[in-house]
């Protein structure tokens, strides 16, 4: 078993026998290079490539890069292009919001074959490798503190991309390495219950969603009947970007529910959505209570969320739809739209593209089953109960995960803030 105390103390006993008077902190551009990812690669070369490269979402959504690669770019023998090396630290150029900017993800493997980097991307080399444990790196660079300073470096207007000379100028701290690896080792543990949490966790969902589907299996006695004809489609509004901002001002601002919260068939995450000032023009643009919101353009189209809360405003690229009550209850609708076979259908006509489109009309056409409000009212109760279990954060095992996600959190903090050593 684990034993945190232990090793919080053998971490206060390094830091006193290593570095008692602090930490010494520098600049990232005094300790390495920055590097772009590909260029001069048209279409064709990644449909048929002999390269493997790291994507943007490998980066984005891992700490450490997945060295399971799938996806190839077409190379030259002499081509010169920037190498991924073990150590680097990769990072995302660009979002939606600064807060997404920068996203880190570092290499923790050493790999025998050449690895490339996707264009949207750039990388960071140290000069001295022997500086940072790559374990330790990982870690570093996504914590709370690091990606405050990330944000910084990000500006623009309707999509916000880092500048390398803020980057530059970001500082770091550089512990001894017995102090990294120890600080790794517990970050590590954290990271593995966490992992045994998930799978157990999602292993729940796949059974949830295996028996959604089967209630969501009608007979021909059951009319089928296309989506537009017994719901209501909403397009979102262009907000600007002057008129997002990242607090709430007054009683009178409003969440903006933007593409990038559409991201996982549940319920939606609004934890860091911007606000908006609300007026009667936006009042088409007002999100209810069970709204199913569909992602209609870019690497997340068809992906569906419902909101769980009233007063939301709709930007755009995000799709509404609201079930009428008479003939469809929303809670029925959701699950639908929530379901596996939508998201299959959206893909198909956005013609299985990574940055395709839907068009309202292709939602519309969507067929849906109609039961009975009666038979609509029993299995939305059953899916509820199903829905709770896998998803509601205050009960089962989606809290013990929240829990420990809150306490690795915690615990990261902690660890990664060192007192700066006083020249």
């Amino acid at each position: 078993k684990f034993n945190m105390t232990k090793h919080l103390s053998k971490i206060e006993r390094l830091i006193s026998e290593l570095c008692p008077n602090g930490v010494e902190f520098k600049e990232l551009g005094e300790l390495g290079e920055f590097y772009g990812g590909l260029s001069g690669k048209s279409k064709d070369d990644f449909s048929n490539g002999n390269a493997k490269f790291v994507t943007y979402m490998n980066i984005y959504s891992n700490i450490a890069v997945n060295t399971d690669i799938d996806v190839f770019v077409k190379m030259g023998e002499n081509e010169n292009q920037n190498r991924i090396e073990y150590g680097d630290v990769l990072f995302t150029g660009s979002s939606e919001t600064p807060d997404e900017c920068g996203m880190s993800s570092v290499l923790t493997k050493k790999i025998n074959e050449p690895l490339y980097l996707n264009s949207f991307c750039f990388g960071f080399r140290l000069n001295n490798k022997n500086l940072l444990l790559p374990e330790f790196s990982k870690y570093l660079f996504r914590d709370e503190q690091m990606r405050k300073q990330i944000a910084r470096t990000a500006s623009g207007v309707t999509r916000f991309n880092v500048s390398k000379k803020r980057f530059a100028k970001m500082t770091i701290p550089l512990p001894p390495l017995e102090i990294q690896e120890e600080i790794v080792n517990i970050l590590n543990s954290f990271t593995d219950l966490e992992a045994d949490l998930e799978a157990e966790l999602d292993a729940r969902k796949r059974q949830y969603e295996h028996y959604r589907s089967e209630f969501l299996l009608f007979g021909d006695d059951v009319k089928n009947i296309e989506l537009g004809k017994i719901c209501d489609f909403i397009g979102g509004h262009a907000f600007k970007s002057s008129e997002l901002k990242r607090e709430k001002l007054s009683d009178e601002y409003l969440q903006v529910v933007k593409i990038g919260n559409v991201d996982k068939a549940g319920a939606l995450d609004i934890s860091k959505a911007q606000y908006s000032m609300y007026s009667d023009s936006l009042k088409k643009f007002l999100i209810e209570k069970d709204d199913v919101l569909i992602a209609m353009t870019g690497a997340t189209v068809g992906k569906t969320a419902y909101s769980q809360h009233n007063n939301l405003l709709l930007n755009q690229r995000v799709g509404l739809v609201r079930a009428n009550q008479t003939q469809m209850l929303k809670g029925f609708v959701k699950y639908l739209l929530l379901s596996e076979q939508f998201y299959v259908y959206c893909q198909a006509q956005a013609g299985g593209a990574a940055q395709g489109n839907i068009s309202p009309s292709q939602i519309k056409s969507y067929k849906i089953p109609l039961p009975s409000l009666l038979e609509q009212k029993r299995v939305v109760s059953i899916l509820d109960k199903f829905d709770a279990l896998v998803n509601d954060i205050s009960i089962g095992l989606p809290a013990e995960l929240s829990a420990r996600r809150s306490q690795y959190e915690y615990y990261r903090g902690k660890l990664l803030t060192f007192n700066e050593y006083a020249k």
